[in-house]
């Protein structure tokens, strides 16, 4: 049966019949949403070529009249939507108006029926949809008169005219919220003008419903509607008619329109008043803000009145009403913020303080929401509270500088004192609550779980963190304004842990959480006392508590806090000797995260606090880091390799804070001994038997001990170089070896053998030797240029060539899936570092890994993902790095009678090489991926920046004359492409292309692009090229339009926001075919527009002399004065 709908199927594209088979295309429609595999995938081919025929249109008609499917009427309705979007202005106007007509009347009909199925609905709605497309392009020229009939209709029929207002509300939002990208600027200006000034019968007829119409379902919306409306309307509709007074009067205290009501009524609290505006509109909040309070407050019109337990309300309702408790919270958030001097005042006016005014009311229904158990209400809270206890902090102090506050507080009237004063008791239960629900910082890794276990949080949650930093500023904001209420709330809640009352694992994490979050908001000597008394309260509990899960949430904490201070760890050295060794005895505890805790803290502290482990301490014989090694195996015995890592990380910290260069080598090689003593052993074996290399232990111990040198490098710096020379000749033989064991193991396997745990774990010695040396050559940027400078011969004597020589040719022999993209980062970050010391061997390094590289990559934008982003990163090191030097001495000493494009102090590319360099740029910047086309456009902008300053003239033109039409019709084949566009954003676009025009406009360009024939200049060339380039890409556009555009990218060079936008309008007017009509694209404004843009552009120009050139320069400008002028001197 299938087969033989599918058979017949190929009738539905034959359009030289009269009617379709509406019948057949429901079958068909049928299979596709029904069918599988083969079948389901021929039906879908057939629609998608009937869909994409130009002419199937016309059967729109008869399926939406005939068919009994509602798959068949959408797929019409689809149909029709990809005309008008596509096609529209290429239709006779007879037909458009015939288009236009049926809709409007299916709609109707469908509209005017009261009771419509769901299915129905949904059917309308995207009826309603197309039609509002339609409008975009009819209304006003070829519609005049589409408001007054759809106002007109509205008054004959309740269920019509609700069906209307959803049209509005549609045409609304296409028109003010996402007109961007959809139409042309010019357009939407037009018609957010026309809908400005026809909007008074709109407001009418909503006042009109909203006054006398007694249906529910037209009431909602028609507030649905105005909702949408409030975003944009012109103030006087909100503060000049009833509209506030209908709204908190009539329509809050009705449950089926509370929420949208009290949606409007947020609408108009974030409204900004005009500058000129009267002052009954602030009166005018005032009245919005006290009667939407009044209702709330009254308890008969079962709201929220202010004894309702609102997180129990909220937990225990339904869905309508937590939205209400949410758009309360919305509500309130919105006018205390916008309004709030305007809402204070008038409190404190009519009753001389906020205390029982309405005001008062809001602020406990905010605190009250505050606590509700829904992170997104919270955030609505937090977003305002935030901002409050930010504008209470910066308020100034008190008149008199000369009095402290205990002391004005006793001499000064309450109603003297500044604004919070009145804001104590919100603020205090605020700290309460802020303490309670605190927010797990990222550093925290023992938690929790959903079942009730302690586990390790190993993901890195955004939002969370995010959420984190919000509430501790603002904590730190309420510890400011009032640090005693902050340490009483704070100590009642750790003794109510001690004595049991509310004890639990979530209230001690939250409690102590915000403890560490308020690290240096108190004065030394509190912070001294209370973290005292915290650290001992909860040892305490640590005693008192049984159970090892217990005790590890407990000792989580501790290190957490402790970790927070450490200007309190600083000042108070036997204090912190007991934290450190505290920290020791948890590195031996086996209970899952607090080992990983132990050193986490740890590298905090010794980060912090590392020069006091380096010196001699009061009361002590020896520096604590000689201690620390001196135990160093006892200490470590229990990790895991990878927190042996963050140990020896923490470790190096304390001793780069060691001045003497002897001592600091002396404690470098301390510490490194162990990991060295097992890397002497093996290195020992391997001198006489080389096959250990390929034991699977041993291999794993290599990598290890590398990561263990590069956790230490990390953190001790430049210093460790005694460490790296030791082992460095080694290690590079050690590379070496295993690359060939590789490569052996490749060769009689194939490369499937590369998924092999020994291969992998080979490639992993590989890499972590690359990371190593990295590690080191990334750590010369931290010593001055002073100190680096007379290094810089021996440092690249002694590692550079031994490294290429190792790595290079490894590099480009082995095949794609076994090449290290650390590799590429390895040369990226010599090249960096070194800058022109290394430019001589550029070429080298081009030749064993450029080629090989891009081979890998340009077959697709997926493959090879961490060698495609080293490669791009590694070429705008040379580009950022290589470009500086003298070309003639260069020319002089070295390459004298070459043939050369590209020349830096130390550094020659041939030109074949250089041409595949702008291609893999090209290639960059075509990439699907965001950061990969950032990474291009950002080589291209630096090239070409080079070449227009740091080359000679003769360099630069030749580099004009072969590539900038190359790379200028590549870029603008990107900025023309809507998807690609969107990869990086028009914005990084518009800033290269302005800059080639710019370039072009300003004369650096002086060779003849077009070729030694050229008549006409650069500028009139490129604008010629550029629009027979548009006009092939898209020969459905005007040449008027086509003109415009590239007209503007000229106008618009040296402006960014407005070129952006103006390619924004070009990617718009793409999507659609334009007829003989393109009056709607308002292209005469626009190209007047253009040419304003240009004439200021050439008076700026002209107001400086010598900015033009003599020839650019009008007749009127140079004409000489008539009359006597002053004589020159001789």
């Amino acid at each position: 049966m299938a087969e033989e709908i599918l058979v017949k199927a190929s009738k539905l594209l034959e359009f030289n019949t009269p009617v379709i088979d509406v019948s057949l295309l429901d079958a068909v429609i049928n299979l596709m949403y029904c069918g599988t595999g083969e079948i389901q995938r021929k039906a879908q081919e057939i629609l998608t070529m009937l869909k994409e025929n130009n002419e199937a249109w016309t059967r729109v008609d008869a399926v939406l009249e005939y068919s009994r499917s509602l798959q068949s009427k959408y797929f019409a309705l689809q149909i029709l939507e990809n005309l008008v979007n596509t096609r529209w202005r290429r239709l006779p106007r007879d037909q458009c108006d015939g288009i236009k007509k049926y809709l409007v009347d299916r709609i109707i009909s469908i509209s005017s029926n009261p009771s419509l199925s769901e299915d129905e609905k949904v059917f309308l709605n995207k009826m309603n949809m197309v039609l509002v497309q339609i409008v975009k392009r009819e209304w006003p020229k070829h519609w005049p008169t589409f408001i007054s009939d759809i106002v007109g209709s509205s008054r004959s029929n309740e269920s019509l005219c609700r069906n209307n207002m959803v049209i509005l509300k549609l045409l609304s939002e296409e028109v003010f919220d996402f007109s961007s990208g959809q139409m042309t600027q010019t357009k939407a200006n037009h018609m957010k003008q026309q809908f400005c000034s026809e909007f008074r019968a709109i407001f009418e007829l909503c006042q009109h419903i909203l006054e006398s119409s007694t249906n529910v379902m037209l009431v909602e919306a028609t507030l649905n509607t105005l909702l949408g409306f409030l975003v944009w309307i012109p103030v006087g509709y909100i503060f000049e008619t009833n509209l506030i007074e209908s709204l908190t009067a009539k329509f809050l205290s009705i449950l089926p329109f509370r929420n949208v009501t009290l949606m409007c009524l947020t609408e108009i609290a974030g409204v900004t008043f005009p500058k000129n505006a009267p002052p009954a509109y602030s009166s005018t909040i005032c009245r919005l803000f006290s009667r939407t309070m009044q209702q709330l407050n009254t308890v008969r019109l079962n709201m929220l009145p202010p004894h309702t337990n609102i997180p129990e309300a909220y937990a225990m309702g339904n869905d309508n009403d937590q939205k209400c408790i949410s758009n309360l919270a919305l509500f309130l958030s919105t006018i205390l913020r916008q309004h709030c001097k305007i809402i204070e005042a008038e409190c404190k006016e009519k009753i001389g303080e906020l205390f029982g005014t309405p005001f008062d009311l809001a602020m406990n229904y905010l605190l009250a929401i505050s606590e509700v158990d829904d992170m997104e209400v919270f955030k609505i809270c937090l977003d305002y509270w935030n901002w409050l206890v930010a504008e209470l902090y910066r308020e100034p102090p008190l008149t008199n500088p000369l009095l402290t506050m205990n002391l004005a507080i006793q001499l000064i009237r309450k109603d003297s004192l500044c604004t919070r004063y009145h804001y104590v008791p919100y603020l205090s239960r605020l700290r309460s609550v802020i303490i309670s629900r605190m927010a797990k910082p990222e550093e925290v890794l023992v938690v929790e779980n959903d079942e009730g276990e302690v586990v390790r949080e190993t993901i890195m949650d955004t939002d969370a963190i995010s959420l984190y930093r919000t509430m501790r500023e603002t904590l730190v904001y309420l510890t400011h304004l009032d640090c005693a209420d902050t340490e009483r709330i704070m100590t009642e809640k750790l003794q109510n842990q001690t004595n049991g009352s509310e004890w639990s694992w979530k209230n001690l994490n939250c409690l102590c959480w915000a403890i560490g979050s308020i690290s240096g908001a108190l004065m030394e000597e509190d912070e001294k006392r209370f973290l005292v008394m915290v650290i001992r309260d909860l040892l305490g509990l640590c005693e008192q508590k049984r159970g090892k899960e217990n005790k590890a949430v407990i000792a989580s904490n501790i290190m957490y806090v402790v970790g927070q201070y450490p200007r309190f760890l600083r000042a108070h050295w036997k204090f912190l000797k007991t934290v450190i060794n505290k920290l020791f005895e948890f590195m031996h505890e086996t209970h899952e995260g607090v080992q990983d805790m132990a050193c986490d803290t740890f590298i905090k502290i010794a980060n912090k606090c590392r020069r006091h482990f380096v010196i001699i301490q009061a009361g002590e014989k020896e520096p604590f880091i000689e201690e620390i090694l001196a135990s160093l195996n006892t200490i470590i015995c229990d990790l895991s390799p990878a927190q042996v890592h963050v140990f020896y990380e923490a470790v190096g910290y304390t001793i780069s804070a060691q001045p003497v260069q002897i001592v600091r080598d002396n404690l470098i090689e301390r510490l490194m001994s162990l990991p060295n003593h097992t890397w002497d052993d093996v290195i020992l074996k391997a001198t006489t038997n080389v096959e250990i290399l390929k034991d699977i232990e041993v291999v794993k111990n290599l990598v290890n001990i590398l990561k263990t040198n590069s956790a230490a490098c990390r953190s001790i710096g430049y210093p460790f170089l005694p460490q790296l020379c030791r082992i460095y000749l080694d290690m590079l033989n050690v590379y070496k070896v295993t690359s060939e064991n590789i490569n052996s193991a490749v060769t009689l396997h194939g490369e499937s053998v590369l998924k092999q745990p020994l291969i992998k774990c080979m490639r992993a010695v590989k890499t972590e030797v690359l990371r190593l040396i990295n590690t080191w050559i990334s750590t010369l940027s931290s010593i001055s240029e002073s100190a680096r400078i007379p290094e810089l011969p021996s440092i690249y004597m002694s590692f550079v060539p031994p490294l290429f020589d190792t790595v290079l040719f490894d590099y480009q022999r082995n095949v794609p899936s076994a090449r290290e993209p650390e590799v590429l980062s390895a040369c990226t970050v010599l090249i960096t570092q070194m800058k022109e010391k290394v430019s001589e061997d550029v070429p080298k390094i081009l030749d064993a890994l450029f080629g090989c590289t891009l081979e890998m990559i340009n077959k697709d934008f997926e493959d090879f993902p961490e060698h495609r982003i080293n490669f791009f990163q590694f070429i705008r090191s040379i580009i950022v790095n290589c470009f500086t030097g003298n070309i003639e001495e260069l020319k002089k000493k070295r390459y004298l009678g070459k043939k050369i494009i590209f020349l830096s102090a130390l550094m020659l590319i041939p030109p074949a090489q250089f041409t595949l360099i702008v291609d893999a740029i090209v290639w960059a910047f075509k990439h699907t991926t965001r950061n990969i086309t950032e990474i291009g456009l950002e080589i291209l902008d630096r090239l070409l920046d080079s070449f227009s300053t740091k080359v000679s003239p003769d360099m630069a033109q030749s580099f004009y004359q072969q590539y900038y039409l190359t790379i200028l019709s590549h870029l603008l084949s990107v900025v023309t492409d809507s998807t690609m566009a969107q990869v990086a954003g028009l914005t990084v676009f518009a800033v290269t292309l302005g800059r080639m025009f710019r370039e072009l406009e300003e004369g650096l360009i002086k060779v003849p692009l077009q070729g030694p024939g050229q008549v006409k200049s650069n500028v009139e060339y490129v604008l010629e090229y550029t629009f027979e380039l548009l006009k092939k890409a898209f020969p459905h556009l005007t040449d008027e339009q086509v003109r415009i555009i590239v007209q503007g990218i000229l106008s618009y060079d040296n402006d960014v926001e407005k070129l952006k936008e103006h390619l924004r309008d070009f990617l718009v007017q793409i999507k659609e075919y334009t007829g003989e009509d393109t009056s709607d694209l308002y292209l005469a404004e626009k190209e007047q527009e253009v040419k304003a843009a240009m004439e200021a552009k050439r008076r700026a120009a002209e107001s400086v002399p010598g900015i033009l050139n003599p020839h650019e320069i009008s007749e009127e400008m140079i004409e000489e004065p008539m009359g006597n002028g002053p004589a020159l001197n001789a």
